[in-house]
């Protein structure tokens, strides 16, 4: 039985990608995670989520999980087979698709549509806004183009979340009230509401600028401070207007 850092390990390295490679395609997927996450992940000193390593299988092609776990998957008739083996099955099968007549009946598949809201008043990249049951907009949008974590919208003023996200993106938030250490969410901060990195040593609880000119911002023991959600993506306005429905 393998591990779960050898698995990520030996198929990154497979794929020809690096680390931060890895990271940034995961971060297409919605899942903000840093390059030492995935470090730890590899020398089993940490483990991804189930939900994490579901999408790492996903963009390291892993198929098979049960296979690359536990080794020959007894319910799968390729597993045992050799590289040139499974290449044969699979011309065979590939002669069964083409004649047609063994194929599945398929239904033709309606994309899902959701109502989600998109603040309008924005979350500050720089010094702050205010957001706690502003103005907002109500969106219906093909599933698609929005994280299925998603839970609603606000729109980003400034430059200081720099390269990652910019002035005027949307970006989508999963509402929950705890974040771990390293992730970026969207935080009231004393009626201000910011979009930051949540960083916490001993040291105290800051809120981290990816732009480097910017200052990190301490939260004090007499703040109010309150976690609204992890950002779990994001788009520029242009980008939806085809999806609207």
């Amino acid at each position: 039985m393998r591990n779960i850092g050898e698995i990520i390990s030996s198929n990154r390295k497979k794929m020809k990608l690096s680390q931060p490679m890895l990271a940034a395609l995961l971060q297409q997927e919605g899942i903000n995670l840093t390059v030492k996450a995935i470090s730890k992940w590899e020398t089993n000193a940490t483990e991804p989520s189930v939900a994490t390593f579901l999408t790492v299988c996903k963009v390291l092609n892993i198929t098979n999980i049960y296979e690359e776990y536990f080794g020959i998957n007894p319910s799968d008739p390729l597993s045992s087979l050799n590289d040139k083996g499974k290449e044969k099955a699979l011309d065979y099968i590939a002669l069964l698709h083409d004649s047609g007549k063994y194929e599945k009946q398929t239904a033709t598949i309606i994309p899902f549509c959701r109502f989600i809201d998109i603040y309008d008043n924005a979350v500050s990249a720089g010094t702050g806004n205010f957001l706690v049951d502003g103005p907002k907009e109500t969106l219906q949008l093909s599933e698609n183009i929005i994280p299925s974590t998603a839970s609603f919208g606000v729109k980003i003023s400034g430059d200081s979340m720099e390269p990652e996200f910019e002035d005027g993106q949307i970006a989508w938030v999963l509402k929950q009230d705890v974040l771990e250490n390293g992730e970026i969410g969207i935080f009231d901060l004393n009626g201000e509401a910011y979009i930051k990195k949540l960083q916490e040593d001993k040291n105290g609880v800051f809120l981290i600028s990816l732009n480097k000119k910017y200052q990190p911002i301490p939260v004090k023991e007499h703040d109010h401070f309150k976690i609204l959600g992890k950002v779990v993506g994001k788009n520029y306005p242009d980008e939806i207007k085809e999806y609207l429905q």
